[in-house]
C-alpha cells in the first residue's frame, strides 16, 4: 500500500512519543522542584480553607443527622431513580425504546456530542451522572435550619463540586476526548499535557487556563480602536475623549464610568459593537475614564478617593473640555455602584459647586442595595475578607487573577471546565475571541479600596442604608438622588441579578425609567441594534415587587440602545453644537486612545 510521503511509521512515531514524554516528564519535575522552592513554606491558617468552606458543610451536615429519617428518605429515591434508569437502560440495549430518565437542561452544552444520546453506554454514564448530581443538589437544599447565607455557599460549592465530576472532564468518559485519542493516535493527549504544563508555567505554579489565543489581540490594535485622546491623567484615571463621528454634536456630553475591576475597552471591543463608536455616532461627545491598573503604590487609596479622582475629577476635566457644566452620567456595574454614590453625595453638598451638574443617570447592571447579591455573597463573611485583608496587608491590593477566578466560578462549566476539556482533553488551542481576551485582562484591587467595598456593600449593606456610609464627611443617602434615572438590567445576569437591581427603583427620589434585557451581564448590555438580536423589556411602572414590574412589562424585539438613546436625548439641551475635537478645548491632548493606563497588563 502506498503512503504519502508525510506519513510516518511505527518506529517513528514510537520515538517522537517517547521524546515528547521525556521533554514532559523534565518540564515536570522543573516545576515541582521551583514551586517546592518558592511555596515550601509553612502553610497558613487561612491557607487551608480561605473560603471558609469547612465550617458551612458541618453546620450543614450537623443538621442533615439531626433528621435520619428524611436521610433515608432521600437514599431511596435515588435508589428508585437508579432502578428506573437501569430498566430504561436494558430496554434500549435490546432494541427497544425508553424514554429518559434524566436529561441535561437545554442550556447545559456538555453533552451536546451525540454520542451521548446514540451510545448506550455513554447515555448510562451521562444519565447516572445527572441523576447523582441533581440529587446530591437537592438534598443540600432541603436541609432545614440553616441561615440563608450557610444555605446559599452550601448550595453553590455544591454545584461547584458537581460541576468538576462531570464525566465531560475526564478522558475515559469522554466519548469526544476517547475519539480524537484514537483518530490521532494519542497525540491530543500529548499536546494537552503540553498545554497543562505552559499553564502552570505560566501562573509560576498555579494553574492559569488560557481561555483564548492571548497574541493574537493587542489593545489599541484590534481592540480598543475607537479614535479619541487621553485628555486628562491623575493617579487613578485618564480620561478619554473621542473623536465626533457626526457634524453636530448634542449640547450635553456623555460621561462613562466603567467598572475598575475590569478595563474600559468591553464599551468599545470592535467597531460593529463598540457602545463609545455607536453613541458617538448618534451625536454625543463621548467622554469614558480608563481606570489605573494599580500596585502597591496605590494600596492606601480608599473608596471615597475613587469617588473623588474618578467621577468628580471627570466632571470638572469635561466641563474644562468642553465649557458645559452639566453632564449626563452612565455607570456599569461597581462603576454604577460609585455613580450612584457620587450623585447622592453631591445631593447633600451645599453651595453652587455642585449643584445642578448631572441632567441624567444610566445604569448598567447596578447593585445599589445588596441584601439579595446572588451567589457573588458566597465570597463575603468576616472569616473570607479577614483572609482576603491578610494577604492584601501583604501586597497592597487583590491580585486581579483572584478576583478574576471568583467570577469564573459562576459559571463554571463554561468558564472553567470547557477550557479543560478543550486545552487538556482534546489538545487544543483555544480559539481566539476577542471577550475573552478583555475578560482575561486583570486588573488589581487597592487593598483599601477594595476592603471598604466588599464590608460595606456586600457584607453590611450599608450603601443603601441612608447616612450608612460617610465619604468625605458627608453621610450618603440615596434617596436624595433626584436626577431622572434610567437603569438597564439583564434577566440572566449572574453578577448582578436583576431582581437586586430593580431595587434602586425604590430607593433614588428621581423619576426611574427600568428596563430589562435579554442574555447576560454582557452579551445583553454590549447588544448593537444592527446586531437584531434578543429582546428587551419595559413598563412605565415601577412597582415595588419585581416580578409585579414583569407580569406588565411590554417586550420589544432587538436591542434597548435606540430606547435609552430617545430617553438621553430629551435631557441632553435644546440645541446642537459644532463637533468638538479632542484636545482644541481648554485641555490639550496628552496621547492618543487608548492611553497608558488600559495598556498595563498583569499576565504572569
Amino acid at each position: 500500500m502506498d503512503t504519502k510521503p508525510t506519513d510516518t511509521t511505527p518506529m517513528e512515531d514510537a520515538r517522537e512519543f517517547s521524546n515528547a514524554m521525556v521533554e514532559i516528564a523534565e518540564r515536570s519535575q522543573r516545576l515541582v522542584t521551583e514551586w517546592l522552592t518558592q511555596h515550601g513554606k509553612e502553610i497558613k491558617a487561612q491557607d487551608v480553607d480561605p473560603l471558609n468552606i469547612g465550617e458551612a458543610f458541618l453546620d450543614m451536615t450537623r443538621h442533615m443527622m439531626s433528621d435520619p429519617a428524611k436521610m433515608m428518605e432521600s437514599g431511596i429515591t435515588l435508589w428508585q431513580s437508579y432502578m428506573e434508569l437501569w430498566q430504561s437502560t436494558a430496554v434500549r440495549m435490546m432494541g427497544g425504546e425508553a424514554a429518559p430518565v434524566a436529561a441535561p437542561a437545554r442550556d447545559d452544552r456538555r453533552f451536546r456530542d451525540e454520542a451521548w444520546s446514540e451510545n448506550q453506554v455513554f447515555d448510562f454514564i451521562k444519565q447516572s451522572y445527572l441523576l447523582t448530581a441533581n440529587w446530591l443538589e437537592s438534598t443540600v437544599k432541603d436541609v432545614e435550619g440553616l441561615d440563608s447565607r450557610t444555605q446559599r455557599k452550601v448550595d453553590f460549592y455544591t454545584k461547584q463540586f458537581v460541576d468538576a465530576l462531570s464525566p465531560t472532564n475526564f478522558l475515559m468518559t469522554n466519548p469526544q476526548a476517547l475519539r480524537a485519542t484514537v483518530e490521532t493516535r494519542g497525540e491530543n493527549l500529548v499536546n494537552g499535557l503540553n498545554n497543562l504544563l505552559e499553564d502552570l508555567e505560566r501562573g509560576d505554579g498555579k494553574l492559569a487556563i488560557r481561555m483564548t489565543d492571548m497574541d493574537a489581540f493587542e489593545v489599541g490594535r484590534n481592540v480598543a480602536t475607537a479614535p479619541g485622546k487621553v485628555v486628562f491623567r491623575n493617579d487613578l484615571i485618564e480620561l478619554i475623549q473621542f473623536d465626533p463621528l457626526t457634524e453636530k454634536v448634542l449640547e450635553t456630553p456623555l460621561l462613562v464610568v466603567p467598572p475598575w475591576i475590569n478595563k474600559y475597552y468591553i464599551l468599545d471591543l470592535r467597531p460593529e459593537n463598540s457602545f463609545i463608536r455607536w453613541a458617538s455616532e448618534q451625536g454625543h461627545t463621548v467622554f469614558v475614564i480608563s481606570w489605573v491598573n494599580p500596585d502597591a503604590r496605590l494600596a492606601r487609596k480608599t473608596y471615597e478617593d475613587y469617588m473623588l479622582e474618578g467621577p468628580l475629577a471627570a466632571m470638572d476635566a469635561v466641563e474644562r473640555a468642553t465649557g458645559e457644566r452639566a453632564i449626563n452620567i452612565i455607570g456599569y456595574c461597581l462603576g454604577g455602584t460609585l455613580t450612584a454614590t457620587t450623585l447622592a453625595w453631591m445631593a447633600a453638598q451645599k453651595g453652587e459647586k455642585w449643584k445642578d451638574r448631572i441632567k441624567s443617570a444610566t445604569f448598567f447592571t447596578t447593585m445599589v442595595d445588596f441584601a439579595d447579591a446572588g451567589d457573588l455573597a458566597v465570597f463575603v463573611d468576616e472569616t473570607q475578607l479577614e483572609n482576603m485583608e491578610a494577604k492584601m496587608s501583604e501586597r497592597g491590593y487583590l491580585e486581579g487573577s483572584e478576583m478574576a477566578t471568583t467570577f469564573n466560578m459562576l459559571r463554571a462549566n463554561d468558564l472553567i471546565w470547557s477550557f479543560v476539556v478543550n486545552n487538556y482533553l482534546l489538545g487544543k488551542d483555544p480559539f481566539p475571541f476577542d471577550l475573552l481576551f478583555w475578560n482575561a485582562d486583570s486588573t488589581r484591587m487597592p487593598a483599601a479600596m477594595h476592603s471598604f467595598y466588599l464590608r460595606k456593600m456586600y457584607l453590611e449593606n450599608k450603601l443603601s442604608t441612608p447616612g450608612g456610609i460617610t465619604l468625605a464627611g458627608t453621610p450618603v443617602d440615596l434617596g436624595l438622588i433626584d436626577v431622572p434615572s434610567y437603569v438597564i438590567s439583564t434577566r440572566e445576569d449572574h453578577i448582578a441579578p436583576w431582581k437586586a437591581t430593580y431595587a434602586a427603583t425604590q430607593l433614588y427620589k428621581g423619576s426611574v425609567r427600568f428596563v430589562l434585557s435579554a442574555s447576560g451581564h454582557i452579551a445583553g448590555v454590549i447588544n448593537p441594534p444592527a446586531a437584531g438580536k434578543y429582546c428587551f423589556w419595559t413598563n412605565d411602572k415601577t412597582p415595588g415587587d419585581p416580578d409585579a414590574w414583569l407580569a406588565k412589562a411590554k417586550e420589544n424585539k432587538g436591542s434597548w440602545w435606540p430606547d435609552w438613546d430617545a430617553w438621553v436625548k430629551k435631557r441632553s439641551g435644546r440645541k446642537t453644537v459644532p463637533a468638538r475635537i479632542p484636545g482644541d478645548g481648554r485641555l490639550k491632548a496628552l496621547e492618543d486612545a487608548p492611553g497608558s493606563y488600559v495598556k498595563t497588563r498583569l499576565d504572569p
